[in-house]
């Protein structure tokens, strides 16, 4: 179990199997919000199918190949985020991420993501992270952006939504970037600029 503390009252921990109930009830609850740019929730219908991806992503983890985190904020699961995939030889990952609908706009995710990024680059000695997002999607595309990711391109008709294709814009950041104390978004190149 990988557990990486955020700041006070905000952790992210792998998901395990006695976590199904808590996040399908999450799911649940948003469904209706989440169904706009997530492409799985009508598969989801029971804690057997959220148990289901649960053993997934712990096979995930078991082969090395990245994991699934519960975001949890004052001890209540409020949000999911992961590695899709790791490409080893390129030394490459991919992260998504969502968050239910009453724990929005609170910055949780963007530090979230900011966690799992720096943990990509300092523990795996990963090259490059991308974060893919729905051109519409612009809650989900302000965290690459206030991270200070740059927008390499379009993927016209990337994803199946239910009813209709959705175009993605791929966000991409190299460790370098990361670790530039210049970079947009870096706290700090934040508290040097505010200083």
């Amino acid at each position: 179990m990988i557990t990486l503390p955020v700041e006070e009252g905000l952790r992210l921990r792998t998901l395990d199997l006695h976590d199904a109930e808590e996040l399908f009830a999450l799911t649940d609850s948003c469904r209706r919000y989440l169904r706009e740019w997530l492409p799985w929730l009508d598969a989801t219908q029971s804690v057997s199918d959220t148990r289901t991806f649960i053993e997934s992503a712990l096979r995930q983890l078991a082969a090395n190949a990245g994991f699934q985190m519960g975001i949890w904020h004052a001890e209540r699961l409020v949000g999911v985020i992961g590695y899709h995939h790791h490409d080893w030889m390129n030394r490459s990952t991919n992260i998504g991420y969502w968050l239910g609908e009453y724990y929005q706009g609170r910055g949780m995710m963007t530090k979230s993501c900011s966690a799992l990024v720096e943990y990509a680059f300092e523990s795996w000695s990963m090259h490059r992270v991308e974060i893919r997002c729905a051109v519409g999607n612009l809650k989900s595309r302000g965290i690459p952006e206030r991270l200070g990711f740059q927008q390499e391109g379009l993927l016209r008709d990337a994803e199946w939504l239910y009813n209709h294709y959705v175009d993605h814009i791929v966000y991409g950041m190299l460790a370098e970037e990361w670790k530039s104390p210049l970079r947009v978004g870096n706290e700090q190149f934040a508290r040097i600029t505010s200083s």
